[in-house]
């Protein structure tokens, strides 16, 4: 039978941290090719463009020894030229897995409910596991399985609800802080809570971004603005001007903190130059990670690696 990945909430708790010990044996690797996905097909179906997802997951398909089909927005024109079912029907006839970036998670569901080939979800506006994923693999390969905090500050978005499953899942105290009215999703903040529990971690969600980032271990951010929310901008930016992470921030958290961003990143806007270009700075590891992690996922779902 096989297996998607459209949240995290469809790993178990063991397979997460399988995934992380995968990526970092396949990372130390250094790039060999393998045959992990010999004779297997993998299309990228995105409604997005992409710089990281993109890029990541093809290089991680030829290292694995797979063939990566790239399908543009307007090529497919996922629920418009054509919908989610009979594209899943029709791709599952040429391809092993689909990696669907889209807009409405609704899409990724009906892509999965409705074909033979495994799903993978590369972002949708409700979740992204490939970046939550990478994001508990950066924290793991900084800390170990130290105790720590993460923090993150900005909108409670399709990254925030991964990251808090993901760290829910890993163990991780998960912080996070957004304006009024930007909150994550309730039944999402439910069910980490209840991940939490079981892993002997804690959720919190506030609005006060100094009391979160007390003590932190990991500050973490993501854009004001989503692609979709242009005409939300001059709002948004309202909104969250008492959210940025800089200098006087980050005193609250431990000296030796790292900051994490998804990327791409607003200089001057939700995070300062000064903190995402120094030091504790990391959003390149976590950048490169997303392939590592990809790379894991494919091994996981297609591959001859469990």
């Amino acid at each position: 039978m096989k297996r998607n990945l459209l949240s995290i909430q469809d790993l178990s708790s063991s397979e997460v941290q399988h995934l992380i010990k995968l990526a970092l044996k396949l990372k130390a690797q250094k790039g060999k090719l393998s045959t992990i996905l010999k004779d297997k097909a993998i299309g990228l179906l995105f409604q997005k463009p992409s710089n990281r997802t993109r890029v990541s997951f093809e290089i991680a398909v030829w290292q694995l020894g797979g063939k990566c089909l790239y399908l543009a927005p307007q090529e497919i024109d996922l629920g418009k030229r054509e919908s989610a079912s009979d594209v899943a029907k029709t791709l599952s006839r040429y391809l092993d897995c689909i990696v669907a970036r889209t807009f409405s998670h609704k899409d990724v569901v009906d892509l999965a409910q409705n074909g033979s080939a495994v799903i993978i979800n590369g972002l949708s506006d409700l979740f992204h596991p490939c970046q939550g994923l990478a994001d508990v693999l950066t924290i793991k390969e900084k800390y170990g399985n130290k105790k720590i905090i993460a923090t993150y500050i900005g909108d409670g978005n399709n990254v925030c609800h991964s990251l808090l499953l993901a760290c829910a899942k890993s163990g991780i105290d998960v912080r996070v802080a957004t304006p009024e009215k930007y909150e994550p999703a309730e039944d999402v903040v439910t069910l980490a809570q209840v991940f939490a529990q079981e892993s002997g971690s804690t959720v919190e969600v506030s609005t006060d971004p100094g009391a979160m980032v007390k003590n932190a271990d990991v500050i973490y951010s993501d854009v004001w603005v989503s692609m979709g929310q242009e005409d939300e901008d001059k709002k948004r930016k309202k909104d969250f001007k008492n959210f940025q992470i800089n200098s006087d921030l980050v005193k609250n958290a431990k000296s030796d903190y790292i900051f994490m961003h998804c990327l791409p990143a607003h200089r001057g806007l939700e995070v300062t130059a000064d903190v995402i270009d120094g030091s504790n700075s990391v959003v390149f590891d976590q950048a490169e990670n997303r392939m590592h992690i990809q790379k894991a996922i494919l091994a996981f779902l297609l591959g001859e690696t469990k």
